[in-house]
């Protein structure tokens, strides 16, 4: 290997990596608020990628179905709710307006545009919209009721959640591989490397994202009230802050950031109904380098798992996923001496 396959080898394990890193940066957002480590984050990818395609085909992706039933399967629970603690009909009311009106207006702005060929940014904006609101429904269905349990029962609840997404993705999507378009065809030369005008986007949108995050964390009150939960969940309830709405936003959070995931890399690479999965895990590799506590050290490690996927690759095609995966050993080896486990109560 020489100096010039070893930079392109670590380009294309940087823009691998950036992906990683916002997947892991989902997962640390959704565990420190939660305590869910949420398996079913590389569906998000997967359906952001697909619903484009759908689009891009003049189709109306299934994602929208999904939506609309995840919606109505909310509503339910919200009229039973309400009829189980006798509400006023204003509070069920305002409820059911606000678990129904951005799904409802999300799918039907897509029905009703799908078949138009808009142009790439306008389907972009729709994807965004059907797969983010997806986010706190599925919070509402699955893990609001669970909020108290232990993270193995979470953990085994995610793993039920992701296989039953794994597999509405096959209904909606069927088995074949979708490519989108890349969002900039054009591409520069830096010495030995072809930067693609993709991987320029990637970049850009990552460290874009990171930076949004980093102000809305850092300046926003409701950034602040994630944070404080995320720190002490029993103190910032005593202090007000709502644990069930922390816990939708950071699902809604995770599920845009699961989407804006799947559109950057599906130019790339073909995407299957069941590919987040195995991105998911990736991302969930570099997280755990963080303890799943710590955004710079999961971005940290999310970046070194894109380069020895990269490298790994090269040296050995046949065995580089057992080669990342096989990294997580010593990972979390190092991890049980630096924070020892403590008994949940």
């Amino acid at each position: 290997m020489d100096l010039s396959i070893a930079a392109i080898l670590g380009l294309d394990g940087l823009t691998n990596g950036a992906i990683y890193a916002l997947v892991a940066l989902a997962l640390v957002l959704v565990f420190s608020v939660t305590r869910i480590i949420f398996i079913p984050q590389g569906e998000f990818v997967a359906f952001g990628a697909l619903t484009l395609a759908a689009l891009q085909g003049g189709q109306l992706p299934g994602t929208v179905w999904l939506l609309v039933l995840m919606a109505g399967g909310v509503a339910l629970l919200d009229l039973a709710e309400a009829w189980r603690e006798r509400w006023p009909a204003a509070r069920l009311g305002r409820r059911l307006l606000r678990t129904l009106a951005g799904p409802l207006l999300a799918g039907g702005a897509t029905a009703a545009l799908a078949a138009q060929r808009l142009p790439l940014p306008a389907q972009v904006l729709l994807t965004l919209a059907v797969v983010t609101a997806m986010g706190p429904l599925l919070y509402r269905l699955a893990y609001r009721a669970l909020s108290g349990a232990s993270v193995l029962t979470l953990l085994i609840v995610s793993v039920g959640v992701h296989f039953a997404l794994t597999g509405l993705g096959l209904v909606f999507f069927g088995a074949e591989g979708y490519r989108n378009p890349a969002f900039w065809d054009a591409s520069f030369t830096l010495g030995p490397l072809l930067l693609s005008g993709q991987t320029l986007i990637i970049f850009a949108a990552s460290l874009a994202l990171l930076l949004a995050m980093a102000w809305f964390f850092g300046r926003t009150l409701t950034g602040k009230a994630l944070r404080a939960t995320s720190v002490n969940r029993t103190g910032a309830r005593l202090m007000g802050i709502s644990g069930d709405a922390a816990g939708g936003l950071s699902f809604t959070m995770a599920a845009f950031i699961g989407a804006l995931s799947g559109l950057l890399i599906s130019p790339s690479t073909t995407i299957y109904y069941d590919t987040g999965f195995l991105i998911g895990l990736k991302g969930f590799v570099g997280a755990v380098f963080g303890g799943l506590a710590s955004f710079p050290l999961a971005l940290a490690g999310a970046v070194g798992v894109g380069l020895i996927e990269s490298f790994g690759s090269f040296w050995a095609s046949a065995f580089k996923e057992v080669i990342v995966f096989t990294v997580i050993l010593p990972v979390l080896l190092w991890r049980s001496f630096v924070d020892p486990h403590h008994e949940e109560h």
